[in-house]
């Protein structure tokens, strides 16, 4: 690749004057451009027919299971045969929701073993993320993981290995890989259009008991009905304990806290966006301010990243944090500040705000705020007459500032594309956007900001070898 400098230099010169002579946008809005992204394609190329079909089975019927698995069957030609949970009432509601014909068991390895299973939804607790993804693929099976991909740094060159070794299709569920938002921002970012990035600045907050995490309990739930051992897998042997059970985010145990639930999220966006691999220092600090329910996570972190220069980028510092007691109602927001200008994205679309540096003037430099004015009468005007044959008189007047807006349509969901581009790649034997590696670059951060606040110590990473450095 060329340097990323000449590369955006160049490229910065075609976008800036496209927005600039209004032919990027598509709409008017409150009196700001606006313009609709499109999303991909939606109908496939050619007709589905029965050897297109997709066996789909999930593992873990939990929030999100539930999620991915509605998402996944609005895919065209993807059936859900099969499912697995180790909680019986869940298992009950597989069958009212998608019918009797499902099969449902508490083991997965069920699943694994049959023939008409192509690929696997995996949606349990992280703990179990690497041991399932390895067996699943081994299995001759296509996955979808749920992020974070792994819940410990160990665990990540396994997970990497085993899809390298059996050819199978490996996509972490973290959408904002395949959002139309991220691959705008990623094309604008590139094209230079607000300078190099310097700083990033990102947060997913929340102000709800729900949002952090005290999910429901059912009354009157016992032991006979979840398969307690069948959780805990290699986690720490406890007594029964419906709290952690359904609430397991909030314990080392199963969990990666916050950051493992949150900042990878924060993280596929930011490394799309960027073309990043990761960072090279990471520092956190946070602690459990108010949800002090027996959890042994923080609820307020905010974390410190360090990247260096690439090709494709410039060195810049990013920032997370997330507050699970936020007054401010919470929610989730990106800011790319860079050299000339600052990208701010809040919902479902992103707002790109361009300030080409320019020369001060002369009366700035003589009369305002800046060391002109202190000089003798002589110096200033030496200096004056200086300035003035360095700058003409008549400046070619310098590109405006640009305000422009991007939004994504109404009702776009980015999960329904991340899956689409999850089984076009099982159907063709193709390749994903967010693979093991990509997947592992994303969790690896995220793991090493909760182990920095833990440990009270920097983590110093290698993004390109993937391993720790100290």
């Amino acid at each position: 690749m060329p340097n990323h400098k000449s590369r955006r230099d160049f490229l910065r010169l075609a976008a800036t004057s496209a927005i600039g002579a209004g032919l990027a946008p598509s709409a008017l809005a409150r009196g700001r451009n606006v313009q609709i992204l499109e999303p991909p394609a939606r109908e496939p190329a050619r007709p589905i027919g029965p050897n297109d079909r997709i066996g789909l089975a999930t593992i873990g019927m939990g929030i999100i299971g539930f999620i991915d698995t509605d998402s996944a069957l609005s895919v065209p030609g993807v059936e859900l045969v099969a499912a697995a949970d180790v909680y019986d009432a869940r298992l009950a509601r597989v069958k009212e929701v998608y019918g009797q014909e499902v099969d449902t068991t508490r083991d997965y390895r069920e699943l694994l073993a049959r023939s008409d299973v192509d690929a696997v939804i995996i949606a349990v607790p992280d703990h179990w993320h690497a041991r399932m993804a390895i067996e699943a693929m081994e299995a001759g099976k296509d996955v979808y993981l749920e992020k974070p991909m792994v819940k410990d740094l160990a665990e990540g060159p396994r997970v990497i290995e085993a899809q390298q070794r059996t050819g199978r299709v490996l996509q972490v569920g973290s959408q904002f890989g395949s959002d139309v938002i991220f691959d705008k921002m990623r094309e604008l970012i590139a094209a230079g259009t607000i300078g190099e990035v310097n700083q990033v600045e990102a947060a997913y907050n929340r102000n709800s008991a729900l949002g952090a995490w005290q999910y429901s309990i059912p009354p009157n739930v016992t032991e006979q009905d979840i398969d307690w051992e069948a959780f805990l897998g290699d986690a720490p042997r406890r007594p029964f304990d419906p709290v952690r059970f359904f609430r397991w985010r909030n314990y080392r145990d199963y969990g990666t806290a916050v950051a493992g639930d949150l900042f990878v999220h924060l993280f596929t966006g930011i490394h799309k966006a960027l073309d990043a691999v990761g960072p090279t220092e990471i520092f956190s600090r946070g602690g459990l301010r108010f949800w002090k329910d027996g959890r042994d996570v923080p609820d307020v972190i905010l974390s410190l990243f360090g990247y260096p220069e690439t090709e494709s980028h410039a060195p810049f510092t990013l920032s997370l944090q997330s507050n699970f007691v936020d007054g401010s109602g919470g929610g989730t927001h990106f800011r790319f500040i860079g050299s000339e200008g600052v990208i701010s994205v809040q919902g479902n679309g992103f707002t790109l705000e361009q300030s080409p540096r320019r020369p001060p003037s002369l009366d700035q430099l003589v009369d305002g705020y800046n060391s002109v004015r202190t000089w003798s009468e002589d110096v200033r005007q030496a200096f004056t007459e200086a300035y003035e044959a360095e700058h003409p008189a008549e400046p070619v007047a310098p590109a405006p500032d640009v305000t422009q807006e991007y939004r994504a349509p109404n009702g776009y969901d980015a999960r329904y594309d991340h899956f689409t581009y999850f089984f076009d790649a099982v159907r063709e034997g193709g390749s994903v956007f967010e693979d093991a590696v990509y997947g592992y670059r994303a969790a690896a951060p995220a793991l090493m900001s909760n182990l920095s606040l833990w440990e009270d110590r920097i983590y110093r990473w290698d993004p390109v070898g993937m391993r720790l450095v100290s």
